[in-house]
């Protein structure tokens, strides 16, 4: 049984622990130095016209590519709400309950819990589509 839990256990990241460990692993520095002196809020909200306006020098396609999947690979870290496997989140979307997994993954936050309500409500299958192509958000 400890066993079990060590290997469901999850990496989550709060936004103080923006450590060493983390900027190394999103490969932060090797987009940019600056970067890696940067929040990891002021990190997440950077686009690259953000940071042109901030450094004066363009991004570049592979550096702007590089930037987004670090912030994926980041967001994925930081990562707050339930554990719901991906099949479970297909179940309930399948049983019209879309809307309670993508609320209780993200606590309650955001709209697309309620879209997806208001949708299944109007006629259970665009709420099962909308929750099945939100689902790489949520899971």
């Amino acid at each position: 049984l400890i066993i079990l839990s060590q290997f469901q256990a999850k990496a989550v990241l709060s936004p103080l622990e923006w450590t060493e460990e983390y900027r190394t692993s999103a490969n932060v520095q090797a987009i940019a130095p600056e970067m890696a002196s940067m929040s990891l809020e002021k990190f997440m909200d950077l686009t690259p016209r953000k940071y042109r306006k901030m450094t004066g020098k363009r991004l570049g396609l592979k550096k702007s590519i590089q930037l987004k999947s670090a912030q994926k690979a980041i967001k994925k870290m930081t990562k707050k709400g339930g554990d719901i496997s991906s099949g479970m989140y297909v179940l309930l979307a399948i049983l019209g309950l879309g809307w309670l997994a993508m609320g209780l993954i993200k606590d309650w936050d955001g709209n697309d819990w309620i879209i997806n309500l208001v949708l299944t409500l109007l006629c259970w299958i665009p709420g099962v589509i909308h929750a099945l192509i939100k689902k790489p958000d949520y899971v």
